[in-house]
């Protein structure tokens, strides 16, 4: 009988390292974790830099320059007229030149109906913004939206404004922002450059806290008038946007300044 091997082999057991598969799953997730601890370090320094471009400096005394759509105009301050006086604005709404010695409450302010023209134009020269809107043509959204930046906000103000050209228009002493949506990203960049900008508003450091019922009475604030025309001006009733009330054009005393004369009262009718 021959003997030899059996032909047969015997089969060959699976190799533990041939059957180890990298682990990819792990690598993605690490991956996800690094990217999105990335995101939360570089995201709020991205954001800084951006605010920052918005701040003003001596470098950059008016970051809103650079704002698309800006307008800016230079007005003397001191300028006030009286409780019965108009200004004939030459913009609308407008965002400087003569007002009235009573500034507007400007303390994180929304206002529910329309406010006299010349009282805001003052909240202005204090470093306000006044946030002025078309009832007739911004929705309730856009209205809410705007009122979060407004309500609380110190030296920020905000109230409808009828016959607007816009939805929307901001103003600060010497400049003006009309844009379509309470979502534009620009309206946080005109507020940020501009309210408080010691560069920008004449009476740094006045304030804007309500004046009562014996000034400008918050809760039942002087009702809005359209803008007089220009030919309505006469010196008396109505005036131009660069005079003030006392002949000359000179600044009217300011009633709210300790020490100051009070305004002459309004004349009797016929006078």
């Amino acid at each position: 009988m021959a003997s030899g091997k059996s032909g047969k082999k015997r089969p060959s057991m699976p190799s533990a390292v041939g059957q180890r598969q990298f682990p990819w799953g792990m690598v993605a997730a690490i991956t996800v974790l690094v990217l999105l601890a990335g995101a939360f370090i570089v995201y709020p320094l991205v954001q800084r830099n951006q605010n920052r471009a918005w701040e003003p400096s001596e470098d950059n005394r008016n970051p809103a320059l650079a704002i698309p759509g800006i307008v800016s105009q230079e007005y003397p301050g001191l300028q006030h007229v009286l409780g019965f006086q108009r200004v004939a604005y030459t913009h609308s709404p407008p965002f400087g030149g003569a007002h009235d010695g009573f500034w507007a409450a400007c303390n994180g302010v929304v206002y529910p109906n329309p406010v006299r023209s010349e009282n805001l134009v003052h909240s202005l020269e204090h470093g306000a913004v006044w946030v002025a809107y078309n009832p007739d043509t911004l929705d309730e959204a856009g209205k809410a939206a705007l009122a979060q930046r407004v309500e609380g906000q110190p030296y920020t103000v905000m109230s409808p404004y009828p016959g607007l050209d816009a939805p929307i228009s901001l103003q600060s002493w010497g400049n003006q922002l009309k844009v379509q949506n309470a979502d534009d990203e620009r309206i946080d960049q005109f507020i940020r450059a501009l309210r408080l900008n010691r560069f920008t508003h004449p009476e740094v450091g006045a304030s804007c806290d309500a004046l009562g019922a014996q000034g400008f009475d918050q809760d039942n604030p002087p009702a809005f008038q359209p803008i007089p025309l220009q030919s309505a001006v006469d010196g008396q009733t109505v005036l131009p946007e660069n005079q003030g009330a006392t002949p000359g054009g000179a600044p009217a005393p300011d009633p709210t300044v300790p020490g100051a004369p009070a305004p002459a009262p309004a004349p009797a009718p016929g006078q």
